[in-house]
């Protein structure tokens, strides 16, 4: 995906315009305020690092202290398949992974996405309201769609600012130079035809099961995955980050930080502490072989102890083993995902990118320029 920064960043009616002397607001509503609008987050990355945090809000306004939450340590659920103890391959809360680096940024995230959205609130309400105005009137159902709309319009509108946070970064020709290589690693993965995500493993453990599945030593149990270029829900920045689908939890990478998404909470985790690891995977393939991946060789579908074809089954043919790739996101915070692609040699290419990437250093305070209407 072609790598680029927009030069500012909409929120509803506010347009956030940054530059090295400060940050300019413009608002398309007169006689709308700053105040009542989104957050800026500025980070400016540089030789030494990255340095943090703008936060544009009304004056005077501090971030409330808050602490990590204690949760319980996760216990790794198991299940029986086919006669195999599957052990779940699953994260923590995401409210585990907190690096307090990054303790506004997901406090302020985490408070935009637990605010009632007005399109709901709005739609079902003038949705009410039509219908009322049907009933007494006699009329069709035509108002009720109508205020609905109208109402479902104006809540939108009010969720784009009420309910989202400003990210801008402004990074150094040598900081962008190695996210681009993240990108373009990242676009390596991307290329893969085939990309899963495993949800649990087992190890087979008796003959009869090891028949049954066609001599695999393990047992696992994926699904196919995204990955992408997309946002967090509540957050807008100047850059569209990769996007890693893992289940029920999607992480965005960022410049500084990977944050994990649950779909209702967001975790962050800085790349000193994210653990990347990868081998290469021989998977006995019944489906349809991916174009890209490199077959080994082949097994039966019920081979016998020496490894051949066992003569009670008719339906006994070859299936080809397939070298696949799986990489391993853990950190010690609780994340724990694992995927798997067609090819090899893309999983290390995308962990050295993010390696290389500058640690966190400071935090700075950006000016604001005045606003305009």
């Amino acid at each position: 995906m072609p790598f680029y920064f927009r030069k500012s960043v909409s929120a509803g009616p506010f347009r956030f315009n940054f530059s090295r002397g400060g940050v300019g607001v413009s608002v398309g509503v007169k006689g709308l305020r700053f105040g009542t609008g989104p957050r800026g987050h500025y980070v400016h990355a540089g030789r030494n690092g990255f340095y943090y945090r703008a936060t544009l809000g009304r004056p005077g306004q501090r971030a409330a202290e808050t602490t990590s939450p204690q949760l319980p340590p996760l216990i790794p659920a198991s299940t029986h398949e086919d006669g195999v103890e599957m052990v779940e391959i699953e994260s923590a809360d995401v409210l585990a992974m907190r690096d307090e680096t990054f303790a506004e940024l997901l406090d302020e995230i985490n408070a935009k996405r637990r605010q009632t959205r007005m399109s709901v609130l709005l739609g079902w309400s003038f949705g009410v309201l039509g219908l009322f105005v049907a009933l007494g009137a006699g009329v069709a159902w035509l108002p009720l769609i109508l205020l609905g709309g109208v109402g479902w319009t104006v809540g939108r509108w009010l969720d784009s600012y009420r309910r989202t946070c400003v990210l801008y970064y402004d990074l150094d020709p040598n900081v962008q130079q190695a996210y681009e290589r993240a990108i373009a690693s990242f676009d390596g993965l991307v290329s893969c035809v085939g990309k899963w995500h495993v949800e649990a493993g087992g190890v087979i453990q008796d003959v009869v099961t090891w028949k049954r599945n066609a001599g695999a030593s393990h047992l696992v149990r994926k699904k196919p995955t995204v990955l992408a270029y997309k946002m967090p829900t509540a957050v807008t920045s100047n850059l569209t980050p990769p996007a890693l689908h893992v289940g029920r939890q999607i992480i965005y990478f960022f410049p500084d930080v990977a944050l994990v998404d649950d779909g209702q909470k967001v975790g962050a985790i800085g790349y000193s502490a994210l653990q990347i690891a990868w081998q290469d995977s021989n998977f006995i393939e019944e489906g349809t072989v991916p174009r890209d991946a490199q077959v080994t060789r082949h097994t039966w579908k019920h081979p016998n102890k020496s490894g051949g074809p066992d003569k009670r089954f008719r339906d006994n043919r070859q299936i080809p083993v397939c070298r696949y790739e799986a990489m391993h996101l853990s950190s010690a915070t609780g994340l724990n995902e694992l995927v798997e692609f067609s090819k090899t040699g893309v999983a290390g290419p995308f962990a050295s990118a993010l390696r290389s990437l500058p640690k966190n250093t400071a935090l700075t305070e950006v000016p604001a320029l005045p606003h305009r209407t």
